[in-house]
């Protein structure tokens, strides 16, 4: 169903998990139990729903129809808010718990894409439990035109996101006769992005934000942290250099060097900070050739990804932090193509972001040669800084007013760094203090998990229970089960563009030579605590590991965009 996270085999192994006694979640708390509430007008009758006050003049529902082909009931509503936010908002007719969430979108947006991830077997989610709402961001498709324009950069930073919650809210009360009793946000990716730039903007919208891998830095992330990507894995002719069959052997070295750093040797680096590692030791010898080794101008590339883009003359980092030791399979398609001239996934993020979006004035008519890394263009993204940068250290409304926050992040994520996840935990407690945060918020850091989900690690977990259980029943999150997953989810992931509206995703990549790893479950604690393995016992099973030391789990460096983390005002334009 479009609503339901379905991933039935995660959900399978989560529940054996829980009932073999595994870490804390059996017991676990989960929301309040509440009576489910029914219509009291008909689904067409919403079609005359008035949203001039919400959206301006011409604003209204498009459709408002009965829908239940994916097993649960529906009155499924569609609308466009002005000048060109399409949302739509799915209101169940006999199963509604009295309960909001609205997801978020990733990439550049531009397509409605109703699915709620890190919920994996979420019982009032997999009920229909929830009305649930999103939109495209006021616009289609993954060109940056829209970037041109005033309002729709607007309605992309902030906007879209805020009046779609108003007009679902608005739906609710006129469908049901009430208000939802809670609202919740979750996003991942970009849509990390929209639910922090909800938390900090609106801080009364939402009572829980979910915020995955947020794109938060979204200046830095879609210009030098990409560009940079793309520009260093190409030779003068315009060539690939690294290419992803040599990727399996690379990611072999590090966990020869790296895996036994956090006391279990189990195929996932969970402690990239204490990883040193040299890509050398992989270089060819003479005569030798193939994908176990590297040339020497693979190893300048694979080094360069790790450091990242550092200004020529100071030699000052760019970016707040790049991949991860550890991440290196997931780096395929995304900056790591199969074959020469193959799909990247950073050379279609900047070039849209990097034209006509970012920079003021607008650079239209630059080209992948045009992009420079240095300082002077870390300072020209800082106009847009305040409109697009969801990075305000200042959460104090959100806080005042009861709002819970959890944060999390695949440390083999490939597109965005832990590193900036990591930078903003550490913002929000130098403005607000330590004490004051580990009042609402929570970071949770997954070993071997990519972007929003897959990897090498165990990417199944239900976050979404555990936030109602924070925000209604006063249980603060700890220990997470977190589980293998045989399905891959597409929650949050940036697409290669879109045809007609459509979500068209990348496509399929060269399966790699290596190994899988056995089905794990594990606990993931709040940062900056890690697991520990217990010693003894199956490692793949969360009954043998405990809540081990606060760690550096992520190293991060100074850098001059560390600013772009502390308290600021928004700007609207």
């Amino acid at each position: 169903m479009r609503f339901r996270i379905t991933m039935w085999l995660a959900t399978l192994i989560a529940a054996f998990a829980l009932t073999s006694g595994a870490v804390q979640a059996r017991n676990a708390p989960t929301g309040q139990s509440l009576a489910v509430v029914r219509p009291v007008v008909s689904c067409a009758a919403l079609s005359a729903t008035d949203l001039t006050a919400i959206g301006g003049a011409g604003s209204g529902v498009t459709s408002a129809t009965l829908d239940k082909s994916d097993g649960i009931e529906v009155c499924d509503v569609k609308g466009t808010l002005t000048p060109k936010v399409n949302f739509e908002v799915l209101l169940p007719t006999k199963t509604w718990s009295q309960r909001y969430l609205q997801v978020g979108c990733g990439g550049l947006c531009g397509d409605i894409t109703l699915r709620s991830g890190a919920s994996s077997g979420c019982k009032v989610l997999n009920d229909g439990g929830f009305v649930m709402a999103a939109t495209d961001m006021g616009h289609t498709g993954q060109s940056g035109e829209w970037g041109l324009d005033d309002q729709r950069r607007a309605d992309f930073a902030y906007r879209a996101e805020h009046i779609t919650g108003q007009a679902a809210k608005l739906l609710i009360r006129k469908f049901y006769g009430r208000a939802q009793k809670y609202a919740y946000f979750n996003g991942c990716s970009d849509g990390g992005r929209e639910a922090l730039m909800e938390a900090q903007r609106f801080p009364d919208d939402f009572d829980g934000v979910i915020a995955g891998a947020p794109a938060m830095l979204f200046q830095v992330q879609n210009t030098l942290y990409h560009g940079w990507m793309a520009t260093v894995n190409r030779d003068a002719a315009g060539h690939n250099i690294l290419l992803s069959a040599k990727l399996p052997a690379l990611h072999a070295a590090v966990l020869a060097a790296c895996d036994g750093n956090d006391g279990v040797t189990d195929g996932i680096v969970a402690v990239p900070a204490a990883c040193r590692f040299d890509p050398a030791v992989l270089a060819c010898k003479t005569g030798q050739s193939g994908n176990a080794c590297l040339t020497a101008a693979e190893i300048d590339v694979v080094r360069k990804f790790y450091e990242g883009p550092r200004d020529p003359k100071t030699g000052s980092p760019l970016t707040a932090g790049q991949p991860l030791y550890g991440s290196e399979l997931n780096w395929q398609g995304i900056y790591v193509p199969d074959s020469d001239g193959g799909m990247m996934m950073s050379t279609m993020i900047v070039p849209p972001v990097w034209k006509d979006i970012a920079f003021v004035p607008p650079r239209t008519t630059a080209t992948m040669a045009d992009w420079t890394f240095d300082t002077a263009t870390l300072d020209a993204l800082r106009a847009r800084h305040t409109l697009f940068d969801a990075t305000n250290a200042n959460l104090d409304a959100f806080a005042a007013r009861g709002g819970k926050l959890i944060l999390w992040h695949g440390l083999g994520d490939p597109h965005i760094s832990p590193a900036n996840t990591v930078s903003y935990q550490q913002a929000i407690e130098k403005a607000m203090g330590r004490d004051r945060v580990n009042g609402f918020e929570r970071l949770y850091l997954l070993p071997g998990v990519a972007h929003c989900g897959g990897g090498q690690g165990p990417s199944a977990l239900d976050l979404l229970s555990a936030m109602m259980a924070w925000v209604e029943g006063g249980h603060a999150p700890d220990a997470i089960l977190t589980s293998t997953t045989a399905t891959e989810s597409s929650f949050g992931q940036p697409t290669a563009g879109s045809k007609g509206g459509a979500r068209q995703g990348p496509p399929p990549m060269a399966k790699l030579e290596t190994a899988a790893l056995p089905a794990m479950t594990r606990p993931v604690y709040p940062y900056p605590f890690v697991a520990k393995y217990k010693g003894t016992g199956d490692y793949t099973k969360a009954v043998n590991w405990e809540k081990g030391a606060a760690t550096q789990v992520v190293a991060l460096h100074p850098w001059p965009g560390s600013d772009l983390f502390a308290p600021f005002i928004f700007s609207d334009k």
